[in-house]
């Protein structure tokens, strides 16, 4: 029989999570089981979790890859192995090997009669999708044929298979290490794609991928025999797998650099809608592109640290409806599936997350959904980990009635004119089309102006490009200039500037003021380097504007002054360097100045090169020291051999300074009874400056992002003034053991030699798990040989520190509580009462 653990509505976890730690010895993670038991998990009331096949490591490798054939039966794919087919439909399953010589893929699927194979783990040459069929009917395979060749190999090689919407196309991707077929047939991504930065890029501090360029990772998709290849979007890292939601729109789950934990370039895991001819912006090192670019599409949801896998809808789950049209994805690292419920959003999609299954260690590889039981099954394993398969039911007696769709015309309007303009991605030559595409580039939907750009580039410059100065809307304007700075020649350069220069940036909203620079910098970039009186021009269109208070406007000014040579400009973004509350926002100005030869003296090189000593405090992930290493060794290239000498003292390596002796003295260890009225008073008015400071004080970047800035290990927090009221904000600084995530709980190991060791388990390689054992260093990890371990279990204590408030005057954690629920927005409503007395 399955073993099996049933969450019981009327059980909180909280006290499930007691009962693991008052009940000795039974709670043992080993037990007789390699892989972790169903009674560790923890899983929303109501679903229970089965153990359905331990695998046999030795016999049967570990799993990486699913599918459903026709009959209900599963297919799996050991990581460096063979084929196996599971029969699960009685108590206990049958596992068979299929008599093929292949294996080794990270994407299978049944379609057109035949198991689609992709391989990854042969020699380059021999990777790619095989097609499976069986042609005597006798249920094995006697037939293999190799359909599309792929060069990449690895977890950043070719993975997942997924049929096409109109079922008459497979969909496949491939990681940022596979190249893109030999033969593209249609691209509806224009093959223009380049580095595209204006001043340079650093590559990753320890080598990773560095001779990896664009495009990166690739989603493209291929008829049944393997011809007839279409591009669909670029940009990404390594999405792992891909899949349609029931409106026929594409996401995927892509991966982060942890290496690049603590830098401004660090791009959390996230869900992306995929839409066609997409651009997500994955570079090398420093270069990734902000989401903020307007020729980058960004992220639906942004996730967090972890190891992306397997994805999958809940689609024929027998599931309540909120979790029967969830994205559910695995988080291969932190032991995850999350359940992401994505929302329309004008033609796209916004969403949020929660974690619906979870444990220690969980290394989940893939997930399908089996229609014929209506259960969730998903296998564990990868690297030469334990592997096992097991799957998820529901129990309980939630409705399952489908949500109103209420509401739904204005969005499916502006879909409709979405994929309108999407169908120009591959069409011929058509006047029409430059017409539809122009008068779409400032539309108020991000998805919208984004297809038409991509639309217009699609057709002849020498067609469009007299028509971009009569473009009254100045966004539509800039996007139109981007399209002939990335499609057009050098000749198009003084065409393409002068239309920027007539733009007003004073009148121009955060969106038109990233679209003018991001233009301006891709002019500059592909069409020619700004000439003197150009130069001058653009130094008096944006002249005083530095810094404008918005985190995107300013990153992208700042680069723009340093470019120009702008007087002035390297005193202000010193200035600006040392006042950031973030350390990503500092580093992006130390990288940035990195470049500048203009406007240094003595005092301001002091200034800048004392702040690596600083610094050295900070931490991040395994490249972030390199980083900082190779900023200040590209800066000081710059500076005269006499200046180096005067600066000798500063320059030298310091001794690093201890957290404990840039701690505040003691105010008083504050309780939340205490501290409510001051934050709840009503003649109080709350000071957004003093509330940001308090917030970097307090070492919350470390952990938790507000907006863009800010660390990943611990919860976003610029939306948890919207969520919780000031009495649950407080209750958690100051009670951090009180209420924890099971997202980002701590995993308590007792190994046989009688050790102890409490944190994350971030990465495993056989037997062996790397525990990140300190939030605020990230790179602190311990390795726990697995088969020593004698208990796992959560811990009952958060990983955010207690008495993090106990430092601060009363008047200071109020404003502090007023930051944060008003999402770090200085413009939010609770600071109305301050502009307005200041007014007076």
């Amino acid at each position: 029989m399955f073993r099996t653990f049933r969450l019981c509505p009327t059980v909180p976890v909280a006290a499930l999570i007691l009962w693991l730690f008052v009940s000795p010895g039974t709670r043992n993670a080993r037990a007789d089981l390699g892989v972790t038991p169903p009674d560790q998990f923890s899983v929303p009331a109501g679903f229970e979790v089965q153990l359905v096949y331990e695998v046999p490591f030795d016999t049967q490798g570990s799993w990486v890859s699913l599918t459903v054939d026709p009959q209900g039966r599963l297919v799996a794919s050991d990581q460096d192995g063979s084929l196996y087919r599971i029969d699960v439909s009685a108590d206990q399953p049958s596992v068979e090997k299929l008599d093929v010589e292949i294996g080794s893929a990270q994407g299978l699927l049944f379609a057109f009669d035949a198991l689609y194979v992709n391989v990854n783990g042969r020699p380059q040459d021999k990777n790619g999708v095989y097609r499976l069929t069986d042609t005597d009917d006798d249920d094995q395979f006697d037939q293999i044929e190799f359909v599309l060749p792929l060069q990449g190999g690895g977890e950043h090689g070719p993975h997942a298979l997924i049929l096409s919407e109109d079922g008459k196309r497979i969909i496949t991707c491939g990681g940022n290490m596979t190249k893109l077929p030999a033969t593209i047939a249609r691209s509806r991504v224009p093959q223009v794609w380049d580095e595209d930065h204006l001043l340079g890029r650093m590559p990753d501090a320890r080598g990773h991928a560095a001779d990896r360029m664009a495009p990166g990772g690739w989603i493209g998709s291929f008829l049944p025999d393997g011809s007839d290849f279409e591009l669909i979007a670029t940009g990404f890292r390594n999405e792992y797998d891909i899949a349609l939601n029931d409106q026929g729109e594409l996401f995927t789950y892509d991966a982060d650099m942890e290496w690049d934990v603590g830098t401004p370039w660090y791009r959390p895991t996230r869900i992306n809608h995929v839409i066609s001819g997409g651009e997500f912006g994955w570079r090398n090192g420093t270069g990734k592109w902000p989401a903020y670019y307007p020729d980058s599409f960004g992220a639906a949801v942004d996730i967090g640290p972890g190891s992306p896998t397997g994805i999958c809808f809940g689609y024929g789950t027998k599931y309540p409806a909120k979790y029967r049209n969830a994205l559910f994805i695995a988080d291969w690292s932190y032991g995850n599936i999350h359940a992401v419920h994505l929302t329309p959003d004008g033609s796209s999609y916004t969403g949020t997350y929660e974690t619906f299954a979870t444990a220690a260690p969980l290394p989940v590889t893939d997930m399908v959904v089996r229609p014929h039981d209506g259960a969730l099954y998903f296998a564990v394993g990868g690297r030469k980990t334990q592997s096992g398969l097991y799957r998820i039911v529901y129990r309980g007696d939630a409705g399952t009635a489908e949500p109103s769709e209420s509401g739904q015309e204005k969005t499916q309007r502006l879909v409709a004119l979405r994929k309108q303009l999407e169908s120009l991605h591959v069409g011929q030559v058509d006047q029409k089309a430059v017409g539809l595409a122009i008068r779409n580039l400032a539309h108020q939907d991000r998805a919208i102006r984004f297809a038409a750009r991509v639309a217009l580039e699609h057709q002849p410059t020498k067609r469009w490009k007299q028509r971009i100065a009569k473009i009254k809307q100045p966004q539509g304007r800039a996007l139109a200039v981007i399209a002939l700075a990335r499609t057009g020649t050098p000749d198009d350069q003084t065409l393409a500037f002068d239309a920027l220069a007539e733009i007003d940036w004073e009148n121009l909203s955060v969106d038109g003021r990233i679209a003018l620079l991001r233009a301006y910098s891709l002019v500059a970039i592909r069409l020619g380097a700004l000439d003197e009186t150009q130069t001058e021009t653009v130094r008096d269109q944006i002249q005083g504007a530095f810094p404008t208070g918005n985190d995107h406007v300013d990153r992208e000014l700042a680069q723009m002054l340093v470019y120009l040579r702008s007087p002035g400009s390297t005193r202000k973004i010193v200035q600006e360097m040392l006042r950031a509350p973030s350390q990503e926002n500092q580093i992006f100005y130390a990288l940035t100045l990195r470049e500048a030869d203009e406007g240094w003296n003595e005092a301001l090189y002091r200034d800048y090169f004392g702040w690596f000593n600083d610094v050295q405090s900070a931490r991040g992930g395994m490249s972030f020291g390199g980083f900082i290493a190779n900023i200040k060794t590209a800066a000081l290239a710059n500076v005269p051999a006499p200046m180096q000498e005067k600066l000798a003292e500063v320059l030298k390596p310091q001794p690093v300074q201890s957290v404990q002796s840039e701690q505040r003295p003691l105010v008083k260890h504050w309780t939340v009874d205490e501290l409510l009225p001051v934050v709840n008073a009503a003649d109080r008015t709350p000071d957004f400056e003093t509330g940001k400071s308090v917030f970097a004080s307090a070492q919350c970047y470390k952990c938790h992002r507000m907006g863009i800035q800010g660390g990943i290990l611990g919860p976003d927090l610029t939306g948890a003034g919207g969520r919780f009221s000031a009495k649950d904000l407080l209750t958690a600084i100051v009670h951090p053991d009180q209420a924890i995530s099971d997202q980002y709980g701590a995993t308590q190991f007792l190994t046989e030699d009688g050790k102890v060791i409490v944190g994350r388990v971030v990465n495993m390689s056989g037997n062996k798990l790397r525990v990140m054992t300190n939030m605020l260093d990230p790179s602190s990890l311990a390795e726990v040989n697995r088969d020593e371990v004698e208990q796992a279990r959560p811990s009952k204590a958060s990983m955010m520190p207690a008495g993090l408030l106990d430092s601060f005057h009363e008047s200071e954690i109020a404003d502090l509580i007023a930051y944060l629920r008003a999402g770090g927005k200085a413009e939010h409503p609770i600071y109305r009462k301050a502009v307005a007395a200041a007014a007076e």
